[in-house]
């Protein structure tokens, strides 16, 4: 009896561990299938270029990839790169040239961009023709408004000399943001420094004829500089590289779906916006996609990667007047590693 009673022990404990360890595998399996948390930044309120990460989500593009994003603003890319950089936000879109320059300091971050959205820049001089300006070089003696903090101005020196016009000559009027549209179109300032999709667009809706209108883009005069890229902590990289790519794959697929159907991501980026105007935001939007998106580039080499060798140029430029304590390479700011191959990043 008391060997029966023994074995019954041993039995009822063997299965007491398998059942333990079936129910740790089954709670283990629930937590690796379990969404992973994404806070994702912008680096500046809503707009029609924000329509693919919008869709992607409207899409439930994220949820197919395991991913529970939650989307919040900051005041400029500085303030988005610091977010990330302490690990309050996995990823943010910024403006890659303000990365560039955040990783030139001592104690930086070792942030690095993992998509690129612009391919080039949306950096422009928005003027007015019945103020004699048609081209880059009728800037000389002209007025320039420019926005506290606008990072397209870090660059005109590096351009304006490039294309044999000297800075000095050209007086720049510190403005705020809010007012840079108004004083353009009451003739207070002869052009405004900003972004091309933006500001013309924004002066257009204002009542300035678009015949009165030129935007001197940046990259049509020799600036070489990507635009928006998506960025990741580094630590969130190391230790859930698979929810960046799926993040990535979510937002290629935002983008193929913003190309495809305009009207509808413009209508989901006007609904995130307080006041948001659909046909507005198409405007914009269609403009960002030829100027900035979906470039000659972006159709050979496919979404999101960069030209190794033109990214190297691009720090040449920024080094005209950022002084850089070691100059960087594209591979210091940029990481491939979690893009798909080429093939499947061609967009038709």
């Amino acid at each position: 009896m008391s060997g029966f009673k023994t074995t019954a022990l041993h039995c009822l404990l063997a299965l007491s561990i398998l059942l333990a360890t079936l129910f740790a595998r089954d709670v283990s399996a629930t937590e690796t299938n379990a969404p992973v948390a994404i806070h994702f930044t912008f680096d500046r309120p809503p707009d029609a270029s924000m329509a693919p990460l919008f869709l992607a989500a409207k899409d439930g593009r994220f949820g197919a990839e395991r991913l529970n994003v939650a989307f919040n603003s900051a005041i400029g890319s500085p303030e988005a790169l610091a977010r990330v950089a302490r690990g309050d936000s996995e990823l943010a879109l910024v403006d890659i040239n303000e990365l560039i320059r955040f990783r030139d300091k001592d104690d930086a971050v070792p942030i690095k961009a993992v998509f690129v959205l612009f391919n080039r820049a949306p950096y422009a001089i928005v003027a007015r023709k019945s103020r004699g300006i048609q081209l880059l070089t009728d800037l000389d003696r002209k007025a320039v408004g420019v926005a506290d903090s606008d990072l397209s101005i870090r660059l005109w020196p590096a351009l304006a000399r490039q294309n044999g016009i000297d800075p000095s000559r050209v007086k720049l009027h510190k403005i705020s943001a809010a007012v840079r549209e108004p004083i353009l179109s009451a003739g207070q300032v002869d052009a405004v420094a900003g972004f091309g999709y933006l500001t013309a667009v924004n002066l257009r809706d204002r009542g300035v004829p678009d015949a009165d209108l030129v935007v001197l883009r940046y990259a049509d005069y020799g600036c070489e500089a990507y635009g928006f890229a998506v960025v990741v902590n580094p630590a969130f990289a190391a230790a859930k590289p698979d929810a960046v790519k799926g993040f990535v794959r979510a937002l290629m697929a935002g983008i193929t779906a913003t190309v495809r159907e305009p009207g509808r991501a413009a209508e989901e980026a006007a609904s995130r916006i307080d006041g948001g105007d659909r046909s507005l935001e198409l405007e914009r939007l269609r403009t960002v996609l030829a100027d900035n998106i979906l470039t000659d580039e972006v159709r050979r080499n496919g979404l999101g990667g960069v030209d190794l060798a033109r990214f190297d140029r691009s720090i040449g430029q920024i080094a005209q007047d950022f002084k850089f304590r070691k100059l960087p390479t594209a591979g210091d700011i940029f990481d491939d590693r979690f893009l798909p191959p080429v093939a499947g990043r061609l967009i038709n």
